[in-house]
């Protein structure tokens, strides 16, 4: 039975997904009680103009709409449906419309592999609801399911606060692994056109790339926002990224895991891994998809994004006719990539004579009161500030509360904006300081002229920096795959090498190969932890620059070996992991009598001595870690080396593999790197032999990645320019 006799036109999609039908469905079966109901409730009131099928087995009707006893009896196969009935019921009936055909299910019920170990049934029954469905898409269990505003189409058991898509306009499409949040979302008074709203729920045959790339394929669909608390798998979210910058709609995420406690709550919520959160955020960064940590955030990041894209930098201007609104807008853009450009002269001066004498010109801008209400003074203003070739421009604009005052002051400068940025072909944002002095009524005005409506100083600081954080991936080349890439913490063999380093290695430093050799089975033991002597020989035997050194089980060995290696040298105990907390370490020994000394106070802390050659001309010290992390495979951290390592706290995070590039940025990106570039007519460091050192051991770490655990270079000493980078310290834990 037809539910309305409205006509939906048939949206254009840029590619077919197995998903099509349950995404844009032209027949919905329901099945379950009240949360059936509400489902067939929330289509008919949205205007739903294909078939409704309510299956129950005793009632006549629902919301007036004739039911049927079972799959058997419907019509023909839906494309979509919505369960709502217990979780063993579920299977029967995801398996009754697998058989029929049916385009694809929202399973409602949980108690499934959420519940953990506090249910012995729960991964049991998730496995039988795979089977169950066959090839049949399934969304879920545990979640509400999706709303279509485009089409009317609610598989949704709850009221919701959002509105039908007008036809012939645009969206954006939001996923979340909450059901709570999606509801929360549905509420929002922002003013953001949603086209699609889709929970994920555990993803136990379906993963939110999936899903996601299913909506950016419709025409309708701007942009993409994600709430993710686990990936589902790698290869998905490349394929995801790579797709959404094909079809130019760009992605921001807020990925929750920051903290310990987030990251217990997403594997008991979602039964999905959350991954290390800096090997998150280096895949999100990676991908070219913004991260955001707030929900309020998202939605402005997702205006901007809807209205703009990608932009093409950071650079800012703003402007209010307060200073105390343009010093916090100042003040909001410090310690991040935006940035207020001061003013060029010819720009200053195009400026400055459409003001008076008593305002400063500068940027951010504040014009004063003297200009207030004056529409053709406001328009000369804001033409010749918006004239200076920024990013964005921010208009500082808080509308008076429409149920005791009067905006219509207000207009004027909202006009006065709006031309500039046509007469200089600009992207422009009013930000309202405060979200609620901005309404859904100024939001929609706004974005009918052109103008991004932004709630919050901080939320649009975050909403410019990930749109042009986007823009600057999609102005570089896509990378590739991971070399770890894989889903559920899957394991990794051996894999191939596919960035090596584009400067030789040079065969004149002490224990440095010419070239990078590539043992297929170095010898790494049973599993455990290397002492330094034995993963400092594999490392040097890959044609690392690694100090030359001998173990000594001694006090004679240790000196003997110091007359073989010459001084200086370093003197070390094995079997250590915190040599300097605990003194196992002595350096610069300059003759027998010192390192006789130093042996004999080290011998009985570990499991024997090692005698290195000493490096001289350090002029920094870095740490180049890489972990073996169960769902990105190999995360490479280089930052601030030495015993302040973890004070510091300096670092970047690169997943494997990373190109030359890839890692040069990071370094560029370290607090310490004005050290290695010659800070206050210091020595300028060797940086392309450092270069060299990380990109050897990720060639390292490839070549061996299904036996590492964990390797940690601390420190890699950098010395002067032609001197080389050396490691000086190496911890191996093997698998």
């Amino acid at each position: 039975m037809s539910s309305s006799t409205l006509t939906t036109p048939t949206p254009k999609l840029s590619g077919r997904t197995r998903l099509e039908r349950l995404l844009r469905p032209k027949s919905i079966a329901v099945f379950g009680g009240s949360q059936a109901a509400a489902v067939v409730k929330q289509c008919l009131k949205m205007g739903f103009a294909g078939d409704i099928w309510p299956v129950h087995p005793t009632k006549d009707e629902v919301e007036g709409i004739r039911t049927f006893r079972s799959v058997a009896e419907l019509p023909a196969a839906p494309d979509a449906a919505f369960v709502g009935v217990n979780r063993f019921l579920t299977i029967e009936v995801i398996a009754q419309l697998a058989a029929r055909g049916a385009g694809g299910a929202i399973c409602f019920a949980s108690g499934f592999l959420e519940a953990g170990n506090d249910d012995a049934d729960g991964e049991r029954l998730q496995a039988e609801l795979v089977a169950a469905a066959s090839t049949m898409p399934v969304i879920g269990p545990n979640c509400y399911g999706l709303i279509n505003y485009a089409d009317g189409a609610l598989l949704w058991p709850d009221q919701h606060g959002g509105q039908r898509l007008a036809s012939g306009t645009r969206g954006v499409a939001i996923i979340t692994q909450s059901s709570n949040i999606a509801c929360n979302l549905t509420m929002q008074k922002r003013g953001l056109p949603v086209a699609f709203l889709m929970t994920a729920g555990n993803q136990a045959q379906t993963g939110l790339s999936e899903m996601a790339l299913g909506l950016i394929e419709d025409e309708r669909v701007s942009c993409l926002g994600l709430h993710i608390e686990g990936f589902d798998t790698i290869d998905g979210f490349e394929r995801l990224a790579a797709r959404a910058r094909e079809l130019n709609k760009p992605i921001v995420a807020m990925k929750v895991g920051r903290s310990e406690q987030a990251r217990k709550a997403t594997i008991s919520h979602t039964a999905s891994l959350a991954g290390s959160d800096a090997a998150s955020d280096a895949f999100l960064k990676r991908l070219g998809i913004a991260r955001v940590d707030t929900i309020p955030s998202l939605l402005e990041t997702l205006k901007l994004l809807h209205a703009l894209g990608p932009l093409p930098g950071f650079t800012l201007s703003s402007m209010s006719c307060s200073g105390g609104e343009a010093s916090v807008m100042a003040d909001s853009a410090e310690g991040r990539r935006l940035r207020f450009p001061t003013l060029e002269p010819n720009h200053y001066a195009r400026i400055k004579s459409t003001l008076g004498a008593f305002v400063a010109v500068a940027n951010p801008l504040d014009y004063h009161t003297f200009i207030w209400n004056d529409e053709p003074a406001m328009t000369a203003t804001f033409t010749a500030m918006a004239s200076g070739g920024f990013d964005l421009n921010m208009l500082v604009l808080d509308f008076p509360r429409n149920d005791r005052c009067s905006d219509a002051d207000w207009w004027p400068t909202v006009r006065a904006f709006e031309a500039a940025l046509k007469a200089n072909g600009a992207c422009g944002a009013v930000v309202a300081s405060m979200s609620e002095n901005l309404t859904e009524d100024h939001a929609a005005d706004l974005f009918a002229r052109g103008i991004v409506p932004l709630q919050g100083i901080a939320e649009a600081m975050d909403a410019a920096e990930a749109a042009a954080a986007i823009g600057e991936a999609w102005r570089k080349p896509s990378t590739s795959p991971l070399w770890g890439g894989r889903a559920e913490g899957a394991g990794g063999g051996n894999l191939a090498i596919t960035n090596t380093p584009t400067t030789a290695l040079r065969a004149d430093m002490p224990g440095r190969a010419a070239g990078l050799a590539r043992p297929s089975e170095p010898h790494m033991g049973e599993g455990g932890t290397l002492d330094e002597a034995a993963a400092k020989t594999l490392l040097r035997d890959a044609g690392l620059a690694v100090p030359t050194g001998q173990r000594a089980a001694s006090v004679a060995e240790a000196m003997a070996a110091a007359e073989a290696l010459g001084y200086p040298v370093a003197l070390k105990a094995l079997g250590v992991a915190h040599k300097s907390e605990l003194g196992a370490v002595r350096l610069n020994l300059k003759n027998a009598e010192d390192v006789g000394e130093a042996a004999a106070a080290l011998l009985s802390l570990g499991s024997g001595l090692y005698v290195e050659k000493m490096v001289s001309g350090g002029v920094a010290e870095l740490i180049v870690g890489v972990t073996s992390d169960p769902l990105f495979g190999p995360v490479m951290t280089i930052g601030t080396g030495g015993v302040l390592v973890e004070l510091m706290k300096d670092s970047a995070t690169l997943l494997l593999p990373a190109s030359r590039g890839e890692v040069e940025a990071a370094l560029k990106g370290l607090k310490m790197y004005p050290l290695l570039d010659g800070y206050r007519g210091r020595a300028r460091a060797d940086v392309g032999a450092a270069v060299d050192a990380v990109m050897g051991i990720a060639a390292f770490v490839s070549d061996h990645a299904d036996r590492i655990e964990e390797l940690d270079i601390n420190p890699l000493i950098v010395c002067a320019e032609g001197q080389g980078a050396w490691i000086a310290d190496a911890l191996l834990v093997t698998a």
